[in-house]
C-alpha cells in the first residue's frame, strides 16, 4: 500500500444509482489495499432515482463519500468543478458514472499517476491500448462493429460517433498534442486546474479548455490507453437525437477554435 499517496474522486451523477451500487465497492476495494488516503465525492444533478438514499447506506458502511445535491442549472462542467472545489486532497480524479471509465482501467491510470505525480494523466481511447465501446481498432467494419455494440446497449449511437469524429476532426485542427481531447478521465494535481476551464461550458469541451490550460502551463500530459465501454444501466445523456447532437457538437468546435488561437499564440 501506498502510505503518502492521496486521492479524491468524483462522480458527477444524474440518476446512476444503479452504476454506483456497482462501482463503489468496486473502486472502495481496490483502493482500500492500493493508497492510505482517498474519499469519493458524488456531486448529484438532483437526481430522482434515489441515489441520495444509496449513499447514505453506503456511509452506513464506513465508505469515505462526500455527497453534494444540486438543485438548480444541471451542467456536468460546473458538477465538475463543485466537487474539486470540496475536495479535501492534492490529487484529483473524475470519472464517468456509467461503468465505461471502468476499474481496470483506473487501475492503470492511478498507477501512472503515482509514478509521476507531476504530470497529468489523461485515459485515452485514440491511443495504442485504447479503443471505444469495447472496440480496439476503430477503423472499417470494426467501427461498424462498435455501432453494433453501441446498439445492444443503452448508449447512444450518435454520442458515439460524435466523440469519434470530434476527436479524428480536433486532433487535426486543435493541434495540442492530446489524442483524445474531449475524454473526461483524469488524474492531476488540483493546483494545476483553474476554474475558467468549466464556467460557461454546456458538456464536455470544457475538457479542451482543461487541456490548453494545461499545456499553457508546461504541465506534462500522460495519455493512458483503455478500452471505454458501453454503459451498464441506464440511457445516455451525450446525444439521444440529432438536435442535442448539434448542440453540444457547436462548442467543441467553438472551444477547438479558441484553444487554438492560444496555443498558437502562446
Amino acid at each position: 500500500m501506498n502510505e503518502s499517496y492521496s486521492l479524491s474522486i468524483i462522480f458527477p451523477v444524474l440518476n446512476e444509482r444503479k452504476n454506483l451500487e456497482k462501482l463503489i465497492p468496486e473502486f472502495n476495494s481496490y483502493l482500500s489495499e492500493t493508497i492510505k488516503n482517498f474519499e469519493f465525492i458524488i456531486v448529484d444533478d438532483n437526481s430522482t432515482d434515489n441515489t441520495d438514499v444509496f449513499v447514505e447506506e453506503l456511509k452506513l458502511k464506513n465508505i469515505n463519500i462526500n455527497y453534494i445535491k444540486r438543485i438548480e442549472n444541471n451542467s456536468l462542467p460546473l458538477s465538475i468543478l463543485e466537487g474539486i472545489n470540496n475536495s479535501k486532497y492534492s490529487n484529483i480524479s473524475w470519472l464517468d458514472a456509467d461503468g465505461s471509465m471502468h476499474l481496470e482501467a483506473f487501475k492503470t491510470i492511478l498507477n501512472t499517476h503515482i509514478q509521476n505525480p507531476t504530470e497529468v494523466v489523461i485515459g485515452s481511447r485514440f491511443i495504442t491500448g485504447g479503443g471505444y465501446k469495447g472496440i480496439s481498432n476503430l477503423e472499417n467494419s470494426n467501427f461498424l462493429h462498435s455501432i453494433f455494440n453501441v446498439k445492444k446497449s443503452q448508449d447512444s449511437v450518435l454520442g458515439m460517433i460524435l466523440s469519434n469524429l470530434f476527436n479524428k476532426l480536433l486532433s487535426v485542427f486543435y493541434k495540442s498534442g492530446v489524442k483524445d481531447i474531449t475524454s473526461g478521465f483524469i488524474i492531476t494535481n488540483k493546483k494545476y486546474i483553474t476554474k475558467d476551464s468549466f464556467l460557461n461550458c454546456i458538456y464536455g469541451e470544457y475538457f479542451i479548455y482543461l487541456v490548453a490550460n494545461f499545456i499553457d502551463q508546461n504541465i506534462n500530459i500522460k495519455e493512458v490507453g483503455y478500452i471505454c465501454e458501453t454503459r451498464l444501466f441506464g440511457e445516455s445523456k451525450t446525444a439521444p437525437n440529432v438536435l442535442v447532437l448539434f448542440k453540444r457538437g457547436v462548442p467543441y468546435i467553438k472551444a477547438a477554435i479558441k484553444c487554438r488561437r492560444k496555443i498558437v499564440n502562446s
